[in-house]
C-alpha cells in the first residue's frame, strides 16, 4: 500500500479526497509541518489548527488524513523504514569497518531530505513527550543496539552496543540539533579520523569492567 493511501485508509472521512499526487503532497507537507511544530512547541503546544495554518490547508483535511492529534503525532515521529534497513545492513559489516561504516550511516541518515527532520523531530519531542520518548527508546534498543553481533556473550554485547549508542546519539546532536562547533563543522573525514578509534575501542576492545 502506498504512503497516501495509507493516511487515507487510516482516516478517510469527510473531505472529498483530491487526485492521488495531490493527496500524497498534501500529506507530506502537513508531516513536514508537524514535525517542526512538535519538535518546537511540544505535545501541548502544538495544535491541529496551527498545523494546518502552517502548511495553508484546511484543518478538516489534517483530520482527515490523520484522524487525530495522537496519529499525527505518531506518523510524524515515525522512523523510515529505510533508515532502519540501513542500520540493520550497516551491522553486518565486517568488525574492522564496522565503526567507519556506523559514524558514515548516521552522517548519511542526517543529511538526507526525508529522514534527517525526521529523526530531528523524534529527538527534539522526546524530550518532552512520553510517546516519542518511549519511541525513542525502541528505536535505540531494537535498531541501533539490537542489530548488533558484538561481544562475548548477552552482557557485553549490550554493554558494547550501549556505549557505541551514546556516542552515536552524542555525535548527531552535536553536530545537527545543536550545531555546535568545531563538531557541526568537521568535514566527514575528519569526523571518521576522530572518531572511528573510539568507537573501534567499544567494538573490539577491552573495557575494564
Amino acid at each position: 500500500m502506498e504512503f497516501g493511501d495509507e493516511v487515507i485508509a487510516m482516516a478517510g472521512r469527510a473531505v472529498t479526497p483530491g487526485p492521488r499526487d495531490e493527496r500524497g503532497v498534501l500529506a507530506a507537507r502537513i508531516l513536514d509541518v508537524a514535525r517542526s511544530q512538535f519538535a518546537e512547541h511540544g505535545w501541548a503546544g502544538t495544535t491541529i489548527r496551527a498545523v494546518a495554518r502552517a502548511a495553508d490547508v484546511d484543518p478538516a483535511l489534517v483530520y482527515h488524513y490523520f484522524d487525530s492529534k495522537e496519529r499525527l503525532l505518531d506518523a510524524a515521529t515515525a522512523p523510515p523504514q529505510r533508515w532502519l534497513d540501513s542500520v540493520a545492513a550497516t551491522w553486518a559489516a565486517p568488525r574492522d569497518e564496522l565503526a567507519g561504516r556506523l559514524l558514515r550511516n548516521v552522517m548519511a541518515a542526517w543529511a538526507d531530505e526525508e529522514i534527517g527532520p525526521t529523526l530531528r523531530a523524534i529527538v527534539l519531542t522526546a524530550a518532552h513527550e512520553p510517546t516519542t520518548r518511549e519511541k525513542l527508546r525502541i528505536v535505540v534498543e531494537h535498531s541501533l543496539i539490537g542489530g548488533s553481533t558484538l561481544g562475548d556473550d548477552a552482557g557485553d554485547r549490550l554493554e558494547r552496543s550501549g556505549l557505541i549508542a551514546t556516542q552515536l546519539l552524542g555525535f548527531a546532536l552535536v553536530r545537527y540539533v545543536w550545531q555546535i562547533d568545531p563538531v557541526a563543522s568537521m568535514t566527514e573525514a575528519e569526523v571518521l579520523a576522530a572518531m572511528t578509534p573510539v568507537l573501534q575501542h567499544y567494538i573490539d576492545g577491552d573495557l575494564g569492567v
